[in-house]
This record gives C-alpha cells, structure tokens and sequence, in this order.
C-alpha cells in the first residue's frame, strides 16, 4: 500500500463518518426553488458520493466487520439499505428536476440515508471501534485508496457539479482545494511507481 496514502488516510470509521457528514451537509443544501441545473448538480454530487460510499463499505468494510462480528444483526440492514439507495438512485437519474416527483424523490433519498447513517452511527460504527481497533487505520488506507480508484475516473464530473452547486466565493474555496487535493494525490501516486 502506497505509504504517503496510509499516512494521510483517516481510520475506516472515521473515514465513514466524514462520508456521512458530506452527503447530509449537500443534502442540506438542496432547496426546491433552486433553478433545475443546480438540483441536478447538487443530486449528482450527492448520488455519486453515496455510491461511492456504499461500494467501499461492502467491499472492504463489511466484510472486515463480519469476519469479527458474532452478531449478524449488526450488518443485516445495511446491505439491503444500500441497494434501496441504489434504486432511488436510479429513478432520480432517469428524471428531470421539473418532474413534479423529482423533489419528493430527492426526499425520500435524504430519508433513507439519514435512517442509514442513524443505524451506522449508533449501531455499526461503535461496534467496529471495538472489534476492529487494531485495523481500523489500516482499512481506512484500504478504502482510501479505492476511493481514488472509483472516483478518479468522475474527477471533472464532481468538479462540474460542485461548481454548479456552489455560489462563487464557496465555489473558488472548494476549487482550490480540489486542486491541492489532486495535486497530493498525483504526487503520492507518482512516488509508488519510482
């Protein structure tokens, strides 16, 4: 694993609350009198963070936790969860946001991820921190650099609708450190191949 990578990378549940926090604070900044091209792009940001998320914590997360856990209930939801996100997912990307049930689907979205992240907070996330202490920085690199791996390829995607989503002195703030980000994130890579 790429070193400067794990360094920089937080722990696996602190990488999952900082997740959290992100998509609710883009739900929050949802509003329904927005204009049609600034929905989307708050939605976009929104659905790609929350597949992202979710690919993440079942490929690499789960399985860590259910290979410690004797409770099954801990990890049962959440799975099913995930794929009910998917399909919301799904019927809002094959909308408008002048749909009349766009904003109602956005929502019903933000309910169940809200639902989710209540669930993995209280339940998976403590539960993680004690039966995973030992690896928690260590998946956190894992899931760290996966995210790079499915993100990467969306790059100018996120920067667009973030820069749509935004109004302009935000929106300059959060390029800039876009930028510094990709910046460390090319020097990191560069270093593993030398």
């Amino acid at each position: 694993m790429n070193e400067i990578v794990s360094k920089l990378s937080p722990g696996a549940t602190k990488l999952i609350r900082m997740d959290h926090t992100h998509v609710l604070s883009n739900f929050h900044r949802y509003e329904m009198d927005a204009p049609s091209d600034k929905k989307r792009a708050i939605v976009n940001v929104i659905c790609l963070g929350l597949e992202v998320h979710a690919q993440i914590e079942e490929e690499i997360f789960y399985p860590a936790l259910e290979e410690v856990s004797t409770d099954d209930e801990v990890l049962a939801k959440s799975k099913p969860e995930h794929d009910e996100m998917r399909r919301l997912i799904g019927e809002l990307r094959s909308m408008e946001p002048a749909d009349e049930a766009y904003d109602s689907k956005v929502l019903e979205l933000m309910r169940d991820v809200m639902h989710h992240v209540a669930d993995e907070e209280t339940v998976l996330l403590p539960a993680a921190e004690l039966l995973l202490k030992d690896r928690l920085s260590e998946l956190g690199a894992q899931m760290t650099k996966r995210r790079m791996e499915l993100a990467g390829p969306h790059a100018a995607e996120i920067a667009l609708n973030q820069a749509r989503a935004m109004p302009g002195a935000t929106m300059l703030v959060a390029a800039g450190g876009l930028l510094a980000g990709g910046y460390l994130l090319k020097q990191a890579f560069s270093h593993r191949h030398h």
